[in-house]
């Protein structure tokens, strides 16, 4: 709040006429100038308010490049995260999600429909458990899946289930797709469903994501749900720039 106020003082200076500038300027007189302005003018906050939003989501916006061209090959090509689609696709779509995400459930058919029309795009899955001890558990368990190369089959089930994910549902779909349950709960506490979990919310938190689903593909940071339509215009965008 310290920093907002005192960005929008600095900011209504910048809009004071030039003659006023030329005085020798205290942080006593900025203070009467900036007083003086918004007593003339009270619109003058607000433009300095849309300045300073402004400068912030400029800065945010060259924050977010920069670690998306630092981390690309991380965020792409980590061989600790699941890749559904065509392991060798030309686009690569990146998906951080949760199973307990109603959002992340109405995506599922569009993400699917999305890699079964088109053969050359690499679906790459972070989980970022974010919504509770049952959205961990159930992270844990899909990524520990992998082990009985059930990663896939048990990702959809739980994406099609109804109500929360908690330890009892997720053993339930575990079953019904024939996980060994005793082998599951071993490779659950594996340190690289640790790795991956720790992983995703490093990068979430650099990229600036704030909630699930989030998407990158090519130059793009989509969070929120997405249609398929666009989820196709954003390959194709991310297909030009690799051309």
């Amino acid at each position: 709040m310290r920093f907002r106020q005192a960005f929008t003082t600095v900011a209504i200076a910048a809009l004071l006429p030039l003659p006023a500038l030329a005085d020798e300027l205290s942080e006593s007189r900025v203070k009467e100038l900036v007083l003086e302005a918004i007593r003339e003018n009270p619109e003058i906050v607000m433009e300095a308010v849309a300045i300073l939003e402004q400068r912030q989501a400029q800065a945010q916006e060259l924050s977010q490049a920069q670690v998306l061209n630092d981390q690309r090959d991380l965020i792409e090509n980590d061989p600790n995260a699941p890749v559904l689609g065509n392991a060798e696709g030309d686009v690569t779509v990146v998906e951080f999600f949760d199973y307990n995400c109603p959002y992340c459930r109405r995506v599922k058919p569009e993400v699917r429909a999305l890699i079964e029309d088109d053969p050359n795009i690499r679906l790459v899955y972070r989980e970022w458990p974010i919504l509770g001890d049952g959205s961990v558990f159930a992270a844990k368990a899909a990524l520990a899946a992998r082990k009985q190369d059930k990663y896939e089959e048990f990702h959809w089930a739980m994406m099609g289930l109804e109500g929360r994910a908690e330890e009892a549902s997720v053993l339930r779909v575990a079953e019904e797709i024939g996980l060994d349950i005793a082998q599951l709960r071993k490779d659950m506490e594996a340190p690289e469903v640790e790795e991956h979990i720790a992983t995703s919310m490093q990068l979430t938190q650099a990229l600036g994501f704030n909630g699930t689903p989030s998407f990158v593909i090519g130059d793009a940071l989509v969070p929120g749900f997405v249609e398929k339509a666009q989820l196709v215009d954003l390959v194709e965008e991310a297909r030009k720039v690799e051309d």
